[in-house]
Parts: structure tokens; C-alpha cells; sequence
């Protein structure tokens, strides 16, 4: 599987990775998430080169994860805004926060904490059942073929 082509794989991880996969997309996003708009901005908070930044947000625009919209007329300025798409990137991205505050923090502890407004509560992302409601984890699943997948590899089953 080559990079370049993920996109055209019959695998939905694959085709988002095309869009979202490297490391300048996945902070790009979690600096929207934290209120980033500004061109300017994410370069200096990322430390990011103008070309590869301008290739990512290029991208992510492309792809209807993010809106430009003018905030300046002279000189023309854009900002990056999150679309409905983009949104919902929010739980994959509260996701990898939560996994790194778990598994890569230091003495300190997790940098930020989520706070649900309604309950004032710090919350932690669990992935629950859309028809039960039940909490769900990767051994209480069975994966299936669905429609998308007519001719490709079969899929792989756990050894054990």
C-alpha cells in the first residue's frame, strides 16, 4: 500500500489517514480544537515551515475540514475555520489526547484538562454503543464486510 494511494483503498482508517495522517494535520487540527485560526499563528505555536503549512491547511480546506474566510481585505487575510466535517474530527483527536494523557505523560500530568460545561466535571472520552448505550471496547466488537468492500482482501482475524 503506498502512501500517495490510500485513498483509493477500500478501507475507511486508510482513506481518513489520506486526509488527516501525518503529524502537521493532527496538530494543525488540535490547535483549531484549542482556537487556532490564524496562518501566522499556527507557525509560530508549531514551529512549522510556511510551505508544509500551507500544504496542509491547503488540503484540509480541499477536503471540506476546514473554511477559509476572509478577516482582512488590505492586505487579503484568511482565517481557517472548522466545518460540520471538520467538527467531528473532535472526538478522534479527544481520543489521542486522552491515550497520551494515560500512556506519555510525565510527572506532572496531563497539560490540559477537558471540562464538560454542563456538569463542570473533567471528563474522559468513552466509546459507547449508538443502539444500547453500553461502553464498548476493541474485544467486544466482531468486524464484518460491509457494502465498500466488494473485491478486496479479506478481512484479517485475530490470531487467538
Amino acid at each position: 500500500m503506498r502512501w500517495e494511494e490510500l485513498d483509493q483503498e477500500p478501507c475507511s482508517l486508510a482513506r481518513t489517514l489520506s486526509v488527516v495522517g501525518d503529524r502537521w494535520t493532527l496538530l494543525i487540527l488540535r490547535d483549531c480544537f484549542l482556537g487556532v485560526r490564524r496562518f501566522d499563528t499556527f507557525e509560530k505555536r508549531l514551529g512549522i515551515t510556511r510551505h508544509v503549512l500551507t500544504d496542509r491547511l491547503k488540503k484540509l480546506v480541499q477536503h471540506g475540514v476546514l473554511r477559509k474566510q476572509r478577516y482582512q481585505e488590505r492586505p487579503p487575510r484568511d482565517e481557517y475555520r472548522l466545518t460540520d466535517k471538520g467538527l467531528e474530527l473532535h472526538t478522534v483527536i479527544l481520543a489521542l489526547v486522552h491515550w497520551g494523557d494515560r500512556h506519555m505523560t510525565d510527572d506532572r500530568g496531563a497539560p490540559i484538562r477537558h471540562i464538560h460545561k454542563q456538569c463542570g466535571a473533567v471528563m474522559h472520552p468513552v466509546t459507547v454503543c449508538s443502539e444500547c448505550g453500553e461502553p464498548v471496547s476493541a474485544r467486544d466488537l466482531r468486524v464484518e464486510p460491509g457494502e465498500g468492500w466488494r473485491d478486496a482482501a479479506p478481512i484479517a482475524s485475530r490470531d487467538s
